[in-house]
């Protein structure tokens, strides 16, 4: 291995996470079900909610998806701690968005990652997600609309 070989590995997660986040914004479902392991989850445990397998995790996304008028998701650089083909982190959240029943959320959240080297590169084994701060004040401001909306 290289003395680069770190540096390169801290890079490709930091794109995973981006790709995450794209993804998200997006809605290309199948694109962010690439981004886990076969086995992998989403944990958010402050509403009781967990997806293990891509299958799951592709579906539960479309689902929350559908619940939102408009959604931004915006990721911050975390840590990341390599352990040669594994490797763990945090990634900082902050979302907004106004849900279809009229509903508004401004959120700051951390994601607490695992992720796994694989021939295709590095994967998310696990996301779990807690949130730091949330206001259900009323956005004031409002979205465009596409035809992708």
């Amino acid at each position: 291995m290289s003395d680069f070989q770190p540096i390169a590995d801290r890079l490709e997660i930091e794109a995973l996470r981006g790709e995450f986040t794209d993804a998200v914004m997006m809605r290309d479902y199948d694109r962010l079900a690439s981004l886990f392991t076969l086995d992998g989850s989403v944990r958010m445990p402050h509403v009781n909610a967990e997806a293990v397998s891509r299958e799951e995790i592709r579906a539960g996304v479309e689902r929350m998806q559908g619940m939102w008028d408009y959604f931004v998701q915006t990721t911050h650089p975390g840590t990341i701690q390599l352990e040669s083909d594994t490797a763990s982190g945090r990634a900082y959240i902050s979302e907004l968005g106004r849900m279809r029943d009229g509903s508004s959320h401004l959120n700051y959240a951390v994601y607490h990652d695992r992720y796994r080297r694989t021939r295709d590169g590095w994967k998310f084994t696990e996301r779990v997600y807690e949130v730091r701060y949330i206001d259900t004040t009323p956005l004031a401001g409002s979205a465009s609309h596409t035809a992708d909306s």
